[in-house]
């Protein structure tokens, strides 16, 4: 499978970072991991038919990982009619009112049965032939989580936003190999995750939603000490095969 990386800022966009998104491809299909920014604009320069995106989830409802979500359910709404990707939300909150602004701009037609549209909540939320998917509750807010994703007898997790790692870094990533854990570094400096990196059977670990600004000199440090596993930063385009 391929993991790539769409938008890897904080809450804000820089100027060579957009907000939080990524795309997995397995196969001829797609999944969508936060909508932080217009995905679908990648989708079409990538020439990724929209028809293939099976999943787009959200870890958490903050407009940093949502705001390309209005984008993405309207041009599958009205343009792309044969897509049929199941949007799962955080908070089930987010529906009605995600339902309403389409409506609203479609001049009152609802939106059509093929864009599905639920929230979920701890657990396994997502399976098929190719891809299952487990929330993990996290203390960033109300409702955030952290996602296991198992494919082709690989791993990987994704933290998304945390308290700080002292509070509700997954445990899974303690008793699961891992084939790749990306974790956040906007809320807390690099130095602060380390130890809990050193913790997992995590075989690549790189960070994503960078404050570059902010933690700089700590992400120089821990870039330049040896680890017992892979370790980097992510950036915009960055695609791995994992």
């Amino acid at each position: 499978m391929k993991l790539i990386f769409v938008g890897t800022s904080h809450g804000v966009p820089e100027s060579d970072r957009r907000c939080s998104a990524c795309i997995l491809e397995i196969g001829a299909y797609y999944y969508l991991f936060d909508m932080g920014t217009q995905v679908i604009e990648d989708l079409r320069r990538r020439q990724i038919p929209v028809e293939s995106v099976r999943l787009a989830i959200c870890s958490h409802p903050h407009g940093d990982h949502t705001n390309g979500l209005i984008a993405f359910a309207d041009l599958v709404n009205w343009y792309f009619k044969s897509a049929d990707p199941l949007i799962l939300l955080p908070d089930e909150r987010l529906i009605a009112p995600l339902r309403a602004w389409i409506t609203a701009t479609a001049e009152g037609k609802p939106m059509r049965e093929g864009v599905r549209i639920e929230s979920f909540r701890e657990g396994v939320v997502y399976t098929d032939e190719n891809l299952r998917v487990t929330a993990i509750r996290t203390k960033h807010c109300e409702y955030s989580f952290a996602f296991l994703i198992e494919a082709e007898n690989k791993k990987i997790l994704f933290t998304g936003d945390l308290c700080r790692p002292s509070v509700d870094f997954p445990s899974v990533a303690y008793e699961t190999p891992l084939d790749l854990l990306v974790c956040e570094t906007a809320h807390f400096s690099p130095d602060d995750c380390i130890a809990y990196f050193d913790k997992t059977k995590a075989k690549r670990i790189l960070h994503t939603h960078v404050y570059e600004k902010r933690w700089a000199d700590a992400l120089s440090r821990q870039l330049s000490a040896p680890h017992p596993y892979a370790y980097g930063v992510a950036f915009d385009g960055l695609e791995i095969t994992v």
